[in-house]
């Protein structure tokens, strides 16, 4: 089959951001921040040099017990994000990139973990918790992405998964018509199965994935990531996924949110966010980069897929 070709995003700020965190703070032309709220008083946030990907320094972000055991509701994060005036509107595309590692204590409880996210802005008048319409998610130690959109209720005819794997044509989900929403399982580490996550039951034909789907194992050791995000909750929504200068996946169809009063853009958050939890849990990041063009963040021989 055929890749779906990533479209040249058109927004008023194009300038490329770039942090490789070699330094003491954010770079300016980095355009990130670390937030200051209640969860992320969860977090810490450090730039160091004994473990980087590449130059002289790395993020190293922590989250320790925050919450009350076993609280709803609360989570804990130390997560960096794009500074508002700089974020893609919702309706374009752009290209991610960054280096992630996890500290040698790998979580291996069955809990939720997320190591980034990406978001539409949500207003006032908006009806909801919506959740990222793009997510690198971990549980019970094995990484797998998703991306979310509207609930749209299967036909009594379509397929349940068979070992987790759906018919061509369709994708394993999570439908959640309480909250108007349904999740749908994009690419997963080698050892995901339907015992750590068994809420995929269902199949959806409103995405459709490109494989192989295959995404790094959670380890100690460093793996280059980019994406390419462009949400389209009427159907027209694509991302790739890039692990190690391989696709990891694509996705196209309904992704994303259309709902009233959400925002004009999207945004983009990484870094570690979890529900209570206990323990500290530890991730490195390096060579942070978005921009509208593939070949600021992938090899010209890898971006040639997408022309």
């Amino acid at each position: 089959m055929a890749l779906v070709l990533a479209p040249i995003p058109l927004w008023a700020d194009e300038a490329v951001l770039r942090d490789d965190f070699d330094g003491k703070d954010f770079a300016p032309e980095g355009g990130l921040y670390y937030r200051d709220n209640f969860e992320q008083s969860a977090g810490s946030v450090e730039f160091q040099s004994d473990v980087t990907r590449s130059g002289s320094g790395a993020l190293k972000l922590s989250v320790r017990p925050n919450c009350a055991p076993e609280s709803e509701g609360c989570s804990e994060r130390a997560e960096i994000w794009e500074r508002t005036a700089l974020r893609v509107p919702y309706d374009h595309g752009a290209w991610y990139a960054f280096a992630l590692r996890f500290a040698k204590h790998i979580p291996q409880d069955d809990h939720r973990y997320v190591m980034a996210q990406w978001k539409r802005e949500i207003g006032p008048d908006a009806d909801g918790d919506f959740s990222p319409f793009l997510a690198l998610r971990m549980r019970s130690g094995v990484m797998f992405a998703t991306v979310e959109t509207n609930f749209v209720a299967p036909p009594a005819s379509a397929p349940r998964p068979a070992d987790g794997i759906c018919p061509e044509g369709w994708a394993p989900v999570w439908l959640r018509p309480e909250t108007r929403q349904m999740r749908v399982l994009v690419a997963e580490a080698p050892d995901l199965s339907t015992k750590i996550v068994p809420e995929f039951d269902h199949c959806t034909d409103q995405v459709q994935v490109v494989g192989p789907a295959v995404l790094p194992s959670a380890e100690a050791e460093w793996h280059d990531y980019a994406f390419f995000t462009k949400p389209g909750p009427n159907g027209d929504g694509l991302i790739h996924i890039v692990a190690d200068g391989a696709l990891v996946a694509t996705a196209t169809g309904r992704i994303g949110h259309d709902d009233i009063g959400l925002g004009a853009n999207q945004y983009f958050k990484f870094g570690p966010y979890r529900d209570a939890g206990k323990g500290e849990w530890t991730l490195f990041y390096d060579n942070f980069t978005r921009s509208p063009q593939c070949d600021a963040v992938l090899p010209a021989s890898i971006c040639g897929e997408f022309e």
